[in-house]
C-alpha cells in the first residue's frame, strides 16, 4: 500500500473541510484533503454571518463569490402561530450595531466552487479524489485509507465527514441524538416584489417559515412543518406550492415562481459527545447537527474550521505535535457548540409547546428586545460575533 505523509490530513470536502484545509495549506502546514467532488446538484443556500463572510475574506475566498450573495441588512421576526398569546413583530437592523449586514445568504454550490477554486492554488494542499475507507489511529499519528486503496497518514485528522462520520467512530466518540416531529422543505424562488435585503421569519406553530435574500429578485426558503404536511407539499406542482408560499408568506414578495431543486429533511439535533480525542478534531457535522434556525449550523462549522486551523499552526510553529491539540479544541468550542445548540432547540420548542407560561415567556422576550435597544443590540452582536468563540480568522487576521 502506498502512504503519502502529512502534518494534517481533512476528511470531508464540505465547506468546513475546504475551510480547514485552505487555512492550513495557506499557512505552510502540509495538508492532505480526501473528498470526492459532488456530482449531485445541490440547491440548498447558507447564510454566512459577518464573521464567516471575514474569514472567508481573509482566506482568499469570498472574493471568488460575493457577486453571488445577497446581504442580509433586516432581520425580521414575525409570529404567525395565531395563538392567544403571539409576540409583538421584531425587526433587526445591522446598522443599529455598525455593520453593513449581517451577513450574506449564497447558494451552496457557488460557495464550494470558490472554496475548491482556492484550495487548488495551494502548493501545500494534496486533494485525492476519494473516500475514507478506514481510519487507524496510533499512539503518534492516524492513518486514513481510502477505497482506491491509497492511505494518508498524518499527525493530526480533522473529521469533516458528516454526521456519520468515520473519523468520529474510529476516535471512540459518541453522539448525543434528539428528534424533532418536524421536517424542513427547503427550495429557491422568484418574487415579483423587491426583498430589500431583508430575511423574514414567519413562526408558526409547526416550525418556522423563513424567507432569505438572494440576489436579484430572488430567495431561498426554509418551510419547516409536521412530516405528513412536508409530504404533502413536496407532493404539489410548482405553480400549487408558488400558491402555498404566497399565502403562508402574506404575499410581502408578491407573486412567487419556485425553481427547480427541493430539498426534503427531517430534523434532528445532534452533538458529539467530545469535539476531539485521540489524534482527531471534529468540525462541521461531524461535531454537531443543528436544525436550519437561526443560521447556525454552517457558521458553527466554520467556527469549527478556523479555531482547530488557528491551533494548529501555532503549535507546528511552536515545534510541537499538532496532534496534541484535542484537548484544547475540545475545550474552546464548547461555549460555542453547547450555548447555539441549547438556544436553537428552545426556540424552535417553543414554537411547537401549547404551554401557556412557555408562549408568554417568548413573547416577552421578543417584546423586551423590540422595545429595549440596548438588549436589541446586545442580542444582535452576539448573534453576528459570538464572545465565546471569535477566531483570528473571524477578526480577518491571518494565521
Amino acid at each position: 500500500m502506498t502512504i503519502s505523509r502529512f502534518e494534517v490530513v481533512v476528511v470531508g470536502g464540505g465547506p468546513a473541510g475546504l475551510t480547514a484545509a485552505i487555512a492550513l495549506a495557506g499557512a505552510g502546514i502540509a495538508t492532505g484533503l480526501v473528498a470526492k467532488s459532488r456530482t449531485d446538484p445541490d440547491h440548498r443556500t447558507s447564510a454566512l454571518l459577518a464573521g464567516s463572510v471575514t474569514a472567508l475574506d481573509t482566506l482568499g475566498v469570498w472574493q471568488r463569490c460575493q457577486a453571488h450573495a445577497a446581504p442580509l441588512r433586516v432581520l425580521r421576526l414575525v409570529d404567525d402561530t395565531g395563538r392567544l398569546v403571539r409576540a409583538p413583530e421584531v425587526s433587526f437592523a445591522a446598522r443599529e450595531i455598525g455593520l453593513d449586514a449581517f451577513g450574506h445568504n449564497i447558494e451552496n454550490r457557488l460557495l464550494i466552487a470558490a472554496l475548491e477554486a482556492r484550495a487548488r492554488e495551494l502548493p501545500n494542499l494534496a486533494r485525492l479524489e476519494d473516500e475514507a475507507a478506514t481510519v487507524a489511529i496510533e499512539d503518534d499519528r492516524v492513518t486514513i485509507g481510502c477505497k482506491s486503496g491509497v492511505a494518508l497518514s498524518a499527525r493530526l485528522a480533522i473529521g469533516a465527514d458528516g454526521r456519520h462520520s468515520m473519523c468520529r467512530a474510529a476516535a471512540g466518540i459518541d453522539v448525543q441524538r434528539r428528534a424533532y416531529p418536524q421536517t424542513a422543505l427547503t427550495l429557491n424562488l422568484s418574487h415579483a416584489r423587491e426583498h430589500h435585503d431583508a430575511s423574514t421569519e414567519f413562526h408558526a406553530a409547526t416550525g418556522p417559515f423563513t424567507l432569505v435574500p438572494l440576489p436579484g429578485r430572488r430567495s431561498s426558503l426554509v418551510f419547516v412543518v409536521d412530516p405528513a404536511e412536508a409530504a404533502c407539499l413536496a407532493a404539489l406542482t410548482d405553480a400549487e406550492i408558488a400558491a402555498e408560499i404566497e399565502r403562508r408568506s402574506h404575499s410581502i414578495l408578491g407573486k412567487i415562481a419556485v425553481e427547480p431543486g427541493r430539498g426534503v429533511f427531517p430534523l434532528v439535533a445532534e452533538t458529539a459527545d467530545r469535539f476531539a480525542a485521540r489524534r482527531v478534531a471534529l468540525i462541521g457535522e461531524a461535531a454537531h447537527v443543528v436544525a436550519p434556525i437561526g443560521a447556525q449550523g454552517l457558521n458553527l462549522g466554520l467556527r469549527d474550521a478556523a479555531t482547530i486551523a488557528e491551533l494548529v499552526v501555532a503549535a507546528h510553529r511552536a515545534g510541537q505535535d499538532v496532534g496534541d491539540v484535542t484537548e484544547r479544541h475540545d475545550a474552546m468550542r464548547r461555549a460555542d457548540i453547547t450555548g447555539r445548540t441549547l438556544a436553537v432547540d428552545i426556540l424552535n420548542r417553543s414554537l411547537l409547546s401549547d404551554f401557556l407560561p412557555l408562549q408568554g415567556a417568548r413573547g416577552l422576550g421578543l417584546f423586551l428586545m423590540r422595545h429595549v435597544g440596548p438588549l436589541r443590540r446586545s442580542v444582535m452582536r452576539e448573534g453576528v460575533a459570538p464572545l465565546a468563540s471569535q477566531p483570528r480568522l473571524m477578526r480577518g487576521e491571518a494565521l
